[in-house]
């Protein structure tokens, strides 16, 4: 009866070799000699002088859902321009269906004003 889970425990113990190893690997041979430099801010050259957990207009998420929204389209337009041939009439039909629905979301969201940064 065991055997039957020796995969799935193969499975996690590979998992967590791939994961925890790594890590592990580079904490054992990565020199660590940290000196003023090293430990500066780099992103932008200066001291921070703000709470990084300050609060962002909801505007900034706005734009970013909208945009992974519009931007996932090209994921399945890729793959139906690979088989249209294939897919025929009805594929075609189905993809206008689906790309009429994102312009007409599209342009909702134009005309309420949530592509407009202020």
């Amino acid at each position: 009866m065991l055997e039957n889970y020796f995969p799935i425990l193969l499975f996690i113990l590979v998992g967590l070799a791939v994961g925890v190893g790594p890590i592990v690997l580079g904490k054992i041979v990565s020199p660590n000699r940290p000196d003023a430099q090293k430990n500066s801010p780099y992103e932008c050259g200066f001291e921070a002088f703000e709470d990084a957990r300050m609060k962002f207009d909801v505007r900034y998420y706005l734009v970013a859902i909208l945009f992974i929204l519009f931007d996932l389209e090209i994921a399945f337009l890729f793959p139906w321009a690979v088989v249209i041939k294939e897919i025929g009439l009805f594929g075609f039909l189905a993809m206008m269906v689906f790309l009429s629905i994102l312009v007409v979301g599209f342009i909702y969201e134009w005309m309420k004003g949530a592509l407009e940064w202020e």
